[in-house]
C-alpha cells in the first residue's frame, strides 16, 4: 500500500525515477505541502540521501575493528584521558542533531589504545541514530571489551536540537551523561577524572 502511494505521489509530480530514500524524501516534501520540483527543492532528495548516508555511516563500521588495529603492550598504569572530543549525532526520537563533547579515560592493565583511535571510536558510535545515554555506555563498554583495563570513565556533555528547536524550546540547556566502569566507580578515581576534565571534584 505504501509503495503504491509513493509511486502515485511521484507520478503526480512527474518524477518517477527513484523508489528508495530519495523517493521517500520527495513524498515527505509533498506531504508537508511543498513542491519537490521547484528550483530550491529539485535536488534536495539526492542531497538528503547523501547526507543521511554520511550521518549514519557508523552502521557500516565496526567499533571493535576500529580499536583492534591499535592496541599496544605498555607498562603504564596511570590514567589516560582524551578530552574535548567533538560529538555530532542524530537523536533517534526526532532525527534531530545533538552535539557536544566527550571526555574518555581509562586505566590500563597492560595494554593501551592508540590515542587517535579513541576519537575514532566515538565517531563510529555517534554516526548512528542514538540517545546520549546509550552512546555514553557503548563507548565505555567498547574500550572495556578491547583492552580489559582496570577501569573506564566516559562523560558526554551535549545540546539537543529536539529540546532547543521544539518541545520545551530551552536553548541553553545541556545534558550530561556518564558511564563509570571498574576503578572509576571508586570516588577517588572518579574525582580525579572529573578534576582533570572539568576542573572540579564531584561534579557528577
Amino acid at each position: 500500500m505504501r509503495e503504491e502511494l509513493l509511486i502515485e505521489t511521484e507520478r503526480e509530480l512527474g518524477c518517477v525515477e527513484d523508489s528508495g530514500l530519495q523517493g521517500l524524501v520527495r513524498e515527505m516534501l509533498y506531504r508537508l505541502g511543498e513542491d519537490p520540483e521547484r528550483d530550491g527543492l529539485r535536488d534536495t532528495p539526492a542531497r538528503m540521501a547523501r547526507s543521511m548516508e554520511y550521518l549514519t555511516k557508523g552502521y557500516r563500521e565496526n567499533p571493535e575493528e576500529t580499536l583492534r588495529g591499535a592496541l599496544f603492550d605498555v607498562a603504564y598504569d596511570e590514567m589516560v584521558i582524551v578530552k574535548d572530543i567533538e560529538v555530532f549525532s542524530l537523536c533517534e526520537h526526532h532525527l534531530l542533531p545533538f552535539f557536544g563533547k566527550a571526555h574518555v579515560a581509562y586505566i590500563p592493565n597492560g595494554k593501551v589504545i592508540g590515542l587517535s583511535k579513541i576519537p575514532r571510536l566515538v565517531e563510529v558510535l555517534a554516526r548512528r541514530l542514538q540517545v546520549q545515554e546509550r552512546l555514553t555506555t557503548e563507548i565505555a563498554e567498547a574500550i572495556e571489551s578491547a583492552i580489559k583495563p582496570r577501569g573506564v570513565g566516559v562523560v558526554i556533555e551535549a545540546r539537543h536540537l529536539c529540546m532547543m528547536m521544539r518541545g520545551v524550546e530551552k536553548q541553553h540547556s545541556a545534558t550530561i551523561t556518564s558511564s563509570m566502569l571498574g576503578a572509576f566507580r571508586d570516588k577517588k578515581t572518579r574525582d580525579e577524572f572529573l578534576l582533570l576534565t572539568h576542573g572540579q571534584r564531584g561534579a557528577l
